[in-house]
């Protein structure tokens, strides 16, 4: 049996990458004049344990896999944790911060990025997190799945579809939702920071990437809405004087990009496989896509496996 993986987003080429190498027939098929996946818009951040502020414990267990899953097949997979700061005025979102989460530790944010010194008297370090280039890491899989013969097209599907096309999929999937995001990238020349730092803030908060040469991902709104349109004003002020307030060099970088997107989201905002007849979901991304895309992957990969060949 051959299987027709419908989108080329981190769900749809982490379930082709998983399918292949179990030795599963794949394409691609991506329509012409689609819009650019919203993964493309993505921090590229794997922050299991800082994703528990708010996530429930399935994210936070089962995105830890992620973590190895992208270190053997993204080049631009930098491992150095996660730095968790907060202005003074703002430490007792800190303390709700560290409550919320687990396997941090307190630390003085200028002895993890000098940088910091002065700024910040307090942060919480989590150790195990790492972050990349969702671009690098996209482009990646695609070169892994061309070197094995994945085909991919614009056609019509020969296979047994897999639904990996986010929001899109929303005429089959009633229940999902848009949750926008908006994002900069700038070249702050003035900055030095080494890894992921996130700032926190009760009305606003944001976190800084660094993407190597100088250049910086500084996202993301979360906004309940399907409105699809640029970044609005209000949300660039926001991240910029975030981003500032992080650390004033940023204050003299240069708006490289901007970018605005439709995360699909269920009602309880967990990623999930859907079955619907023989079609097959892998959906409901919302801010976990880069963590959750492999796990669901393996889990859609091991089921038809044993469906194939064992028949249950």
């Amino acid at each position: 049996m051959s299987f027709s993986v419908l989108g080329a987003g981190v769900a749809g080429l982490c379930a082709a990458t998983a399918l292949t190498e179990r030795g599963l027939d794949v394409e691609v098929v991506v329509p012409e004049g689609a819009t650019p996946s919203v993964s493309m818009l993505a921090g590229g951040m794997l922050a299991p344990f800082c994703e528990g502020e708010a996530a429930p414990d399935e994210i936070v267990e089962r995105g830890q896999m992620a973590v190895d899953w992208w270190s053997s097949r993204a080049s631009s997979f930098v491992k150095r944790g996660t730095l968790v700061v907060a202005p003074p005025r703002d430490r007792a979102e800190l303390d709700r911060f560290a409550r919320a989460t687990r396997s941090h530790v307190r630390v003085m944010p200028g002895e993890m990025e000098p940088e910091l010194e002065g700024r910040f008297a307090t942060g919480l370090f989590f150790a195990g997190e790492a972050h990349m280039d969702p671009r690098e890491a996209l482009a990646s899989l695609r070169n892994i799945l061309a070197a094995r013969g994945v085909r991919f097209h614009a056609g019509q599907p020969a296979g047994r579809i897999i639904d990996c096309r986010g929001h899109a999929a929303s005429g089959r999937l009633s229940d999902l939702r848009a949750v926008r995001g908006e994002m900069l990238v700038v070249d702050a020349p003035d900055v030095h920071l080494s890894r992921t730092v996130r700032l926190l803030h009760p009305r606003f908060p944001c976190y800084v990437v660094p993407r190597g040469a100088g250049r910086y991902m500084i996202g993301a709104t979360m906004v309940e809405s399907a409105r699809s349109c640029a970044i609005t004003a209000r949300a660039t002020m926001e991240l910029l004087s975030a981003a500032y307030t992080l650390h004033p060099g940023f204050a003299e970088a240069e708006i490289l990009e901007t970018g605005a997107g439709l995360r699909p989201s269920f009602p309880d905002n967990i990623p999930a496989i859907r079955r619907h007849g023989t079609r097959l979901h892998v959906n409901g991304m919302y801010r976990h896509g880069f963590l959750m895309a492999p796990v669901l992957a393996e889990d859609l990969a091991q089921s038809l496996v044993q469906e194939l060949y064992y028949g249950s």
